[in-house]
């Protein structure tokens, strides 16, 4: 393996380690109860975290200041938007567990926010000139 595909694998590994703790040792009830809620500073604050616990990766492979910038607020935009639509989409059909439709939501939440995590991995990638 080369040394470019063990970088890349462990600023996944650390963006894997920064979701669990955001997303389920971090995350405040302010925070779940009211990222359904568009523009709400629960809905904010958590991807702030997500977005600033992103650069945990810069620790593996240093991007350049606007790779890095552009990591940080597209974390932050993304991460919001995918929640908030989990959010919104369970409450609206009201989905709860233990209904399949909620796990379902609650899945495709969670794989969409990994593709930002290889996409972030392939953007330092390309920065750094792996």
């Amino acid at each position: 393996m080369t040394k470019s595909i063990q970088l890349v694998l462990a600023a996944i590994l650390l963006l894997q380690f920064k979701h669990f703790i955001a997303d389920f040792v971090l995350q405040t009830p302010y925070q779940f109860l009211n990222k359904g809620r568009y523009g709400h500073p629960g809905g904010f604050i958590h991807a702030g975290i997500h977005a600033l616990g992103s650069m945990l990766a810069f620790l593996v492979i240093t991007p350049t200041l606007v790779a890095g910038v552009a990591i940080v607020v597209c974390e932050f935009i993304a991460h919001y938007h995918i929640d908030w639509m989990k959010e919104r989409t369970t409450r609206v059909r009201q989905w709860v567990f233990p209904q399949s439709e909620f796990w379902w939501t609650f899945g495709a939440d969670q794989a969409a926010h990994q593709v930002t995590y290889v996409a972030i991995a392939g953007v330092l990638a390309w920065s750094a000139g792996l």
